[in-house]
């Protein structure tokens, strides 16, 4: 009965350890190791976020340059990811500002299907981790998207995004945070992406990521004043 006991315990601490490892995986906390390491100079802000933001930095590195931004997106994550990460990629560096920009994804139901209410507590975790520690969150609207080609199952993307906006709103001001809203500058007249600021109505192109720096900065400027 004992090796049986043994072998079960044994078992169960081979899947906690695989299941660590897997978690470890999936929040993909080696994407901004060596990053994080080498930062020297405590960034202004740590822009959060998925793949539109990793492709801001990939097209226009001189505005994350110009301003002490640090860039922390990730593509394809979800929401639960960056609550993951949080405390390593931004948390650990100390900046001013965390720009929180998350939830097409967890839309687009990239890790299984998701409520809007708990993606809203995903993000409001990472503002309540944010002001724990002293850095003041900057909560974006998601940006307008009227259908995902990667999952083009899903229905009123469109309509779903703009729910989602509202919860975001609605926290930032019951909780007195800096709300940047990309998604009514952007949207065209069917809720999405126009053609001239995004190659696929998702993500958006370097003109599509200039509209975004100018909203981005003007709401920063008077934050900080």
């Amino acid at each position: 009965m004992r090796k049986i006991i043994s072998a079960a315990a044994a078992m169960l601490a081979c899947v906690c350890a695989a299941m660590a490892i897997d978690a470890q995986e999936w929040a993909n906390y080696a994407r901004y190791e060596s990053d994080n390491m080498s930062v020297e100079k405590r960034p202004v802000a740590v822009l959060m976020g998925d793949s539109i933001t990793e492709g801001w930095f990939a097209q226009d590195p001189q505005f994350f340059m110009d301003n002490n931004f640090a860039g922390r997106g990730i593509s394809g994550q979800v929401t639960p990811q960056m609550l993951l990460r949080f405390q390593r990629d931004v948390v650990e560096l100390k900046p001013k500002f965390v720009v929180i920009l998350a939830g097409t994804n967890d839309v687009a139901r990239n890790s299984g299907a998701i409520s809007p209410e708990d993606i809203m507590r995903n993000i409001a975790s990472m503002c309540e981790i944010a002001a724990a520690n002293k850095i003041r969150p900057v909560l974006c609207s998601v940006l307008p998207a009227c259908e995902y080609k990667w999952n083009p199952g899903i229905k009123d993307v469109a309509k779903q995004i703009e729910e989602l906006n509202a919860l975001i709103k609605e926290y930032a001001k019951k909780n007195k945070i800096l709300y940047v809203d990309y998604h009514k500058e952007m949207a065209d007249e069917r809720g999405g992406l126009p053609p001239e600021l995004s190659p696929d109505e998702v993500h958006p192109n370097l003109e599509g990521y200039k509209v975004m720096e100018g909203i981005l900065l003007k709401a920063l400027a008077k934050a900080q004043k």
